[in-house]
């Protein structure tokens, strides 16, 4: 069994999303060169048990190779392009919900990577959060029960979905 066996969900990002995200990862490579001088600079400057401008740097070098990481991962996997159109409800897609136990509360939201939430305003759920699994192929009018981080049962109905158009 191969690495490729082991596919990792893709994850639906507008032409935007992944240029943004595409910039922010050649701007963390491009940087490589400058945070490894600064690592060197400082342990240049004696005894590194004592030295926390090395310390800081060997962290942020670790923050950013994670990035990089995960940057990678997601565009090499990630579906890029308009929404996709179902008739149930999948990443890519507006939905509202109506919550259950209030009356008149609905929420709108986009169900799909938070990597898209610097190019919308909506809240964007991811389809692993505990709602997002709960609605994943649902359909306008049914119900649906997810765990709250509480440990409280919430049972809220799908009202409507649509292709994301941002």
């Amino acid at each position: 069994m191969s690495i490729n066996d082991n596919k990792a969900p893709a994850t639906w990002l507008s032409q935007d999303a992944h240029d943004r995200l595409q910039a922010e990862l050649d701007e963390l490579i491009a940087n490589r060169p400058v945070i490894a001088a600064e690592i060197n600079a400082r342990r240049e400057e004696g005894d590194l048990r004592e030295n926390g401008g090395y310390h800081a740097a060997r962290e942020e070098q670790g923050k950013a190779e994670g990035r990089i990481l995960y940057l990678k991962e997601l565009l090499r996997t990630a579906q890029v392009g308009e929404a996709p159109t179902a008739d149930v409800v999948s990443p890519g897609m507006v939905v509202t919900i109506y919550f259950d136990d209030d009356s008149d509360d609905t929420e709108t939201f986009l169900l799909g990577s938070r990597e898209i939430a610097a190019t919308t305003d909506l809240t964007v759920y991811s389809p692993e959060s505990a709602l997002g699994k709960a609605i994943l192929g649902g359909r306008p009018g049914q119900a649906c029960t997810y765990t709250a981080p509480s440990g409280a049962d919430i049972k809220v109905t799908i009202v409507s979905f649509e292709p994301f158009s941002g």
